[in-house]
């Protein structure tokens, strides 16, 4: 289900029953914090009993994949083109019917796409996760992010120009990047972990798609933060949003110099997570090695909360949005780079939310408050809880 736009105000609704079983955990967090966010039904603490290497996987090094190809011996990131690309560079033409008063011409429309697919390795470790990862261990997936995102931009972009000071040059057989045969309009950097969202293969791995369109959720939140640059003077909306989060701090779950990893306001799902940087920042490319770093630690701080908050291997869809490759300078220069994180678990490791009824045909309902969910997950840092199994 599509999140709402990115709005000052929006926020989902509570049910009046959760409403006041809300206020009244509200009445005793001045005798302790932390007292009234039980943790609910707890299971059994998961360990990792996946080997370091797997013969079988088709994304460990030196394995074979599903279309004959073998992965290099790769020791950090790994970059090919997905073998089962959802869409293509090259693929049949598509005319739509030019009859206007056919209804088909009418109701039933549709738009050709075309693309390039990508897959990226984090870590050789089959065994590994992001929450396992220490910030320098993420950098590489960072770096490797912004490498792609910078093959792919348009050299029309104002982006184009910082593009080259702050790219790193290709690490060798580990990557094989070439320019695309056509200029795409977008790229959606995003991981699905575990069985839960859909993911088939736990080798640590994400997925890059780039498209000639501009898909419905980035456009949706590109037109508010340009229609809100416009009526206010310049200012940026997420800009304005995380100087409030970091004044209000009731949100927050993990901040530094140049992140703030927040539960937004207007939140869906009950531990969403959004990586904001507290200053003006288009893309990948706009940021320096500190804040590359910053960002890594921001990762890896979210991620391993994740994990601790249930004792498991926490499910997530996590995907940037950050300026188009190819767009107008008033859509370049609004854009504004984030993460999202959509996990579905709700009251343990087994129980999940589920967006159905009500929520399906009408709107959201949160089961827990932001401000709830950004204390919980406060509390989980520290080391990583399978450290401490071992």
């Amino acid at each position: 289900m599509a999140r709402p736009a990115l709005k000052p105000f929006a926020r989902a609704s509570i049910s009046n029953c959760r409403a006041k079983k809300l206020l009244h955990l509200a009445s005793g967090l001045l005798a302790d914090p932390l007292a009234d966010f039980s943790r609910g039904q707890q299971e059994s603490a998961s360990k990792t009993t996946l080997p370091a290497y797997d013969p079988s996987c088709y994304l460990c090094p030196g394995n074979k994949r599903a279309q004959g190809d073998t992965n290099p011996k790769y020791e950090s990131t790994f970059v090919f083109v997905n073998d089962y690309s959802a869409v293509k560079e090259e693929q049949a033409e598509y005319h739509p019917d030019s009859d206007t008063k056919d209804l088909s011409s009418q109701l039933l429309r549709a738009e050709p796409v075309t693309g390039k697919c990508y897959v990226i390795t984090f870590s050789p470790s089959h065994n590994l996760t992001l929450a396992d990862l220490k910030p320098v261990e993420i950098l590489p997936v960072i770096q490797t992010w912004t490498r792609l995102y910078s093959a792919h931009l348009s050299p029309f972009s104002t982006l184009a120009r910082v593009a080259a000071s702050t790219t790193l040059p290709p690490a060798g057989h580990n990557e094989s990047i070439s320019r695309p045969n056509a200029q795409y309009r977008y790229m959606q950097i995003f991981e699905n972990k575990g069985a839960a969202m859909g993911c088939s293969n736990p080798h640590p791995h994400g997925q890059v798609w780039t498209t000639t369109g501009l898909p419905e959720e980035p456009k949706v939140e590109l037109e508010q933060m340009v229609k809100y640059c416009k009526e206010h003077g310049g200012r940026h909306l997420l800009e304005d949003y995380a100087k409030l989060e970091s004044e209000k701090k009731e949100r927050v779950v993990f901040e530094n110099e140049t992140f703030l990893a927040l539960c937004p306001w207007w939140a869906t799902w009950p531990f969403e997570v959004m990586i904001v940087s507290r200053k003006h920042k288009r893309a990948l490319v706009d940021f320096n090695d500190k804040e590359r770093a910053d960002l890594a630690e921001a990762i890896a701080e979210v991620t391993r909360r994740y994990d601790n908050l249930f004792e498991t291997h926490f499910p997530y869809s996590m995907g940037i949005h950050q300026a188009p490759l190819e767009g107008w300078a008033d859509e370049i220069e609004a854009s504004y780079f984030h993460m999202h994180f959509y996990p579905p678990l709700l009251r343990s490791a087994t129980v999940r939310k589920f967006l159905v009824g009500y929520e399906m045909m009408a709107e959201p309902q949160r089961d827990i408050t932001p401000e709830q969910a950004a204390a919980r997950l406060r509390g989980c840092g520290g080391v990583l809880y399978r450290h401490k199994l071992e």
